[in-house]
Order: structure tokens, then C-alpha cells, then sequence
């Protein structure tokens, strides 16, 4: 494969606008219907929105009383919005479908580079087109920032390669340091690849190429390394507790519960309660199976025949070869990752995927673009042929034997064998029937995807776990998510859960508005889902007993009964969750039996509701 000068053809930028505005209706469209989407990170947002410390330190309320279970930097631009444009749907989530669209432009950016403007045209629309991408860029997690900075390290890396930059090089780190203050230790998963690239491909002599991924190395860990500084300085006393640590330290959330813990399965805390419980059988054939197939599955085959294809079509290239080196950028990060996520021991939900996305994107586009180049080489027809039968029987395996749009999986299947036996002629044709071949075969290679990102986008999707797909039943040959889209959501009488937030009823709202301003916390909860609902509708904060989980030592028995006695907080609401797993504390049981035996009870829109101001 040859690689293409990064020149700018007539219609590139036209084409390119009309991808970015499909992108900006895709994920736009329809946007407030979920609502809060997932209410633990609205609530955050809310609460950033109602005080700075807060917003620094990611709380889940605005009295500051405990940190959600992640690294703020999310949270920081959704309580920023929140400060500009008012708490609401639309000031959470669409921040959200603007880093999609940002994303999708700077990866046709950086396949551009490399491979032309087709290629980098595809490679956005293949992203824009993966379901899982769709989920996440509709959702307020913080896997839109994550994808949305390493896409931008993958293009400060590509920069970097054209002219050996220890700039754009340095760049790079600074991206990819921000994306661990997003989601930690997920964002390093792109650094072999990052540092693969450069170290083979930079125009330098190797000594330079080690000097200047030092110099990339120092960037990352400063721009990572500031937070934790801070934070670790910080008087424990006088910030919010560490959600998700055992011992209010960033340290042990980052290396721990969010570390070195989901790849064991030893997360202390966690709602599986130890290695190997309730997340799934590992292996290679994971990303195929039940959970994960409908957000990510559709093209992972073809661009692993992608990756193939193109390093051995450039194996007698030169050291320097651009088009080699964006193989070992794309293909790197992909190999890595879904490794990681096929082995992972512990936590991993199917949302995770969208991280493989810009690298699927980027390997299809590329080959596809200049296999069609080499077409007269059987070779090459032949393996652009088979990508697309690949292609068509993976939707069909994801697809059949669903409830949903039972005609598509063989139209699909059919539609890909015809473009795959005309692909493989496709040099003997004329240069128009040519061409319809070509857009034929992309529309066949992008049918199952696209169909299903668009049921995606058409589904409302709330809770801790949301699924790509359609509202309906699922389930193919390889498994997909069966029922609702999102776990979770709605109104009505009844606390929340682990996974789900429900808002109080208007009763329950009043009683907790009522007074608000007199109390540190209008109310305590345990879990913090239940916690968010109730703080979303009052407006005031609310205390999330024992963290996401329920399992984390905040408060102790003896700090709240403190908090109560000084007349920090109001009500306590509900009859008490146990713990959801079997490690962490029980401070949170513990706290719910005192209360139970020391306050007069009542019920409230089908709420249990403590006042903590009047003992029994």
C-alpha cells in the first residue's frame, strides 16, 4: 500500500461538512428524551453546577460529601455547561454529541493524512455508523471524552510522524494524560501503539525517536500527575470523600477499584464481589458474545482482515513508510485493547467497546481505500472481496434470529455476497460500473451497522448500564442484548437501586425543597443512584450513604451520628440497602439499622422517610 499526500481534493471538504452534519442530527436528534441519562453523573453535574469544590473534585452533591467513583475531568465540562446553560437533559448530554461529532472530524483528519481523503472519509463515517459510538455520544459517561482524547493523541501522533515534531509528539501525551484524568488507567491502553509507531516510523535517528517518547512520557504524567498532586496535598478533612476506595485515597481508586482490579476481578467493594463473579467468560471470543456483539462486532473482523492485509502489502516498505506506521498507530490500539477487554477479570460493561471504535473506523477505511487502489492485483480484489462477505456474515450473525427487522439479516447476508463476487471483477469493469460497484459495497458493508446505530439513536437509554440496540427484544447467533435499551429511569413512587435511579414522586419532592437552605444535606441515602434521583428533583443534596456501591466506608457510624446531631441533615429515605457485595464496609448497614431504631418513620410517595430531627 501506498501512502497518499495529505492534499485536499475539491470535494473533500464539501463531503466532509455533510459527514460532521450527519454526525451533529445523529447524535442530536431527539437528544432529550433520556433525560438524565445516567443520574449519577447528572447529579455530579448538577452539583458542579452549584459549587466550584465540587465541580475540582467531581462530588456527587454540592455539600460535598463524597466523590463519584471516577476521575472528574467528564464532569468537569458537563458542570461547566451545567453553570452556562442551567441544569437540564440538553446542558448534560449535548456536550456529549458534540465530542462524537469532534471525534469523527479529527479521525478523518488523521486517516487523511496517511491514506487520502476517501479513506479518512470512510474511517469517520464507519465511527459515526458504530452503534456502541452512537450509545456513548447520546449518553453523559465519560467514555465521550476518552474516545474524544485519544482520537485527538492519535492525530498529534500522526503530525508527530510526518516530521519527527517532539512537539505534536508531546501533544499527544498531553491528550492522552487527560484522558486517564476521564477515565484512568483505560486511557494508557493507546500508549504501546502511540509509542510503536514513532519509535519505527519517525524520520529520525533512534536515539532521538527515545528521546523525544521521553519527552512525550514527561507530558502524560504531568498532565495526569497535576490532579493527583493536588489532590493528594489536599487536607483530607476539608474535601469530599474518594467514592470507591476503601481508604479515601485517589491512589488506591485509580491502581485498585478502576485499576489493576479490573483485570483480576479483585476489586474491593465491587458489586460482584470478587474475581470472576458475575461479569461474564472471558476470552476471544468475548467481543462476539451476548453483551457486547450489537454495539461493536459488526466490522472487528474486517478490520483485523484490514490490519493483516495491510502489513503484508507493505512488509518490503522502507522504516519511515507512513502508511505502515498508521497501520501499527490503528492496529496497535485496537490489538491492545481488545485484548485487554476480552481478558478482563472484573468489572467491564458492553459500553466499554467504544473505545475499539475510531480504530475499526481507521482500519476499514484505510484498506478499503486502497485495496480498491490495488483492485487490478487479484490479490488485493481478493481480500477486498472477502472483507465484504466477512462483513456480511458477521451482521447476519448478530442479526439473525432477532425480533427486530427479521428481513434485514438476509438481505444483508445476500446483498454482501453479490458486492463481494462483483468486487472481485471490479478491474475488468468499466470505470462508471466501477464506481456503482464501489458505493454498492459500501452501503452493503455499512447496512447492519448503520441500521442498528439508528435504532440506537431512536432509543431512549438511562440507568448505570446502558446497551446499544433497539427497544425490542434481541438475540442472534451471537447474542445480543436482549430487552430495554438502558436499565432504570422513570418517575414515580420507590427509592432507586444500584443500577437505576427513580425520581420521587411531587410529594416527596416538596417534602425534601421544603426547608432545604436550614441543612448541609436536605436528606441521606444509601447508593448513590438512589441519592441522585432524589437531588435531581429537589435541587438540594443529597448524601450518598456507602457511595455507588453502597460499600464504602462514608460516613462511619460515628460521622453521621455527628452529622445528625449537629443538624446537618434532614431526612433519611429508605429502609436501608445491605451491602451489595461481600468485601468493602458495612458502615452503610450499619447506618441504616441506627437510624431504623432511632427515628419515628413515614411513608411518602411509596418512600420510607426518616426525620432525623425527631427521635422516636
Amino acid at each position: 500500500m501506498t501512502p497518499a499526500p495529505p492534499v485536499r481534493s475539491t470535494w473533500h471538504r464539501p463531503a466532509l461538512a455533510v459527514l460532521l452534519l450527519g454526525t451533529a442530527v445523529l447524535y442530536l436528534w431527539g437528544l432529550g428524551a433520556s433525560g438524565w441519562a445516567n443520574a449519577f453523573y447528572s447529579a455530579a453535574a448538577q452539583a458542579g453546577s452549584q459549587s466550584w469544590k465540587a465541580l475540582f473534585f467531581g462530588s456527587s452533591d454540592a455539600a460535598n460529601a463524597i466523590t463519584v467513583d471516577k476521575t472528574p475531568a467528564a464532569l468537569w465540562v458537563l458542570g461547566l455547561s451545567a453553570r452556562l446553560f442551567g441544569v437540564n437533559a440538553w446542558s448534560v448530554l449535548v456536550p456529549q454529541a458534540l465530542m462524537g461529532v469532534g471525534s469523527v472530524w479529527l479521525l478523518a483528519a488523521a486517516v487523511r493524512r496517511t491514506s487520502g481523503p476517501a479513506a479518512g472519509l470512510v474511517a469517520g463515517l464507519v465511527l459515526a455508523l458504530t452503534p456502541v459510538a452512537a450509545l456513548m455520544f447520546r449518553f453523559n459517561n465519560p467514555d465521550a471524552l476518552l474516545v474524544l482524547l485519544l482520537v485527538a493523541g492519535a492525530y498529534c501522533v500522526v503530525r508527530a510522524l510526518e516530521k519527527a515534531s517532539p512537539r505534536w509528539l508531546a501533544l499527544a501525551g498531553v491528550a492522552v494524560g487527560f484522558g486517564f484524568l476521564a477515565k484512568m488507567l483505560q486511557a494508557f491502553l493507546v500508549l504501546p501503539a502511540f509509542a510503536l509507531a514513532y519509535v519505527v516510523a519517525a524520520p529520525v535517528p533512534l536515539g532521538k525517536r527515545l528521546l523525544h517518547l521521553l519527552g512525550a512520557l514527561a507530558a502524560t504524567l504531568v498532565s495526569a500527575g497535576w490532579y493527583l498532586l493536588v489532590v493528594a496535598l489536599w487536607p483530607a478533612a476539608s474535601r469530599p470523600y474518594i467514592g470507591g476506595s476503601q481508604t479515601n485515597s485517589l491512589w488506591e481508586l485509580i491502581f485498585g477499584y478502576n485499576g489493576f482490579g479490573r483485570i483480576t476481578g479483585d476489586e474491593v467493594g465491587s458489586v460482584g464481589g470478587g474475581a470472576g463473579r458475575g461479569w461474564g467468560s472471558t476470552g476471544l471470543t468475548r467481543l462476539f458474545g451476548s453483551e457486547m456483539a450489537g454495539g461493536i462486532a459488526w466490522l472487528l473482523p474486517a478490520a483485523l482482515l484490514a490490519l493483516g492485509a495491510g502489513l503484508w502489502f507493505t512488509r518490503r516498505a522502507t522504516c519511515t513508510d507512513r502508511s505502515r506506521a498508521a497501520l501499527l498507530l490503528w492496529g496497535g490500539w485496537l490489538v491492545v485493547t481488545a485484548l485487554v477487554f476480552s481478558y478482563m477479570g472484573g468489572i467491564i460493561h458492553p459500553y466499554y467497546t467504544v473505545a475499539l471504535a475510531p480504530a475499526v473506523g481507521a482500519l476499514v477505511g484505510t484498506a478499503a481505500v486502497q485495496l480498491w487502489r490495488l483492485r487490478a492485483q487479484p490479490a488485493a480484489s481478493g481480500l477486498l472481496s472477502g472483507g465484504v462477505a466477512l462483513t456480511a456474515l458477521t451482521a447476519y450473525l448478530v442479526l439473525s434470529g432477532s425480533s427486530w427487522q427479521p428481513w434485514l439479516a438476509p438481505t444483508v447476508l445476500v446483498g454482501g455476497l453479490m458486492a463481494a463476487v462483483a468486487l472481485f471483477f471490479a478491474a475488468h469493469l468499466t470505470r462508471w460500473a466501477a464506481s456503482l460497484v464501489a458505493v454498492f459495497s459500501l452501503v452493503v458493508l455499512l447496512a447492519g451497522t448503520s441500521a442498528y446505530t439508528l435504532a440506537t439513536a431512536a432509543t431512549t437509554h438511562s440507568g448505570a448500564i446502558p446497551s446499544a440496540g433497539p427497544s425490542s427484544g434481541f438475540g442472534g447467533r451471537f447474542g445480543g442484548p436482549g430487552g430495554p435499551g438502558g436499565f432504570g429511569g422513570g418517575r414515580g413512587g420507590g427509592p432507586g437501586s444500584l443500577l437505576s435511579t427513580t425520581l420521587p414522586g411531587t410529594s416527596l419532592t416538596a417534602l425534601l425543597q421544603k426547608d432545604a437552605s436550614h441543612y448541609r444535606w436536605t436528606a441521606a441515602t444509601v447508593l448513590s443512584n438512589a441519592a441522585a434521583g432524589y437531588q435531581l428533583a429537589g435541587g438540594a443534596p443529597v448524601m450518598a450513604v456507602g457511595g455507588f456501591n453502597g460499600t464504602d466506608p462514608y460516613p462511619t457510624l460515628e460521622q453521621f451520628q455527628q452529622y445528625v446531631a449537629s443538624g446537618q441533615i434532614h431526612y433519611f429515605l429508605g429502609d436501608g440497602l445491605a451491602m451489595q457485595g461481600n468485601s468493602g464496609s458495612d458502615a452503610a448497614q450499619q447506618i441504616a439499622e441506627w437510624v431504623a431504631s432511632h427515628f419515628q418513620s413515614s411513608t411518602v410517595d411509596g418512600v420510607t422517610v426518616y426525620d432525623l430531627t425527631a427521635t422516636v
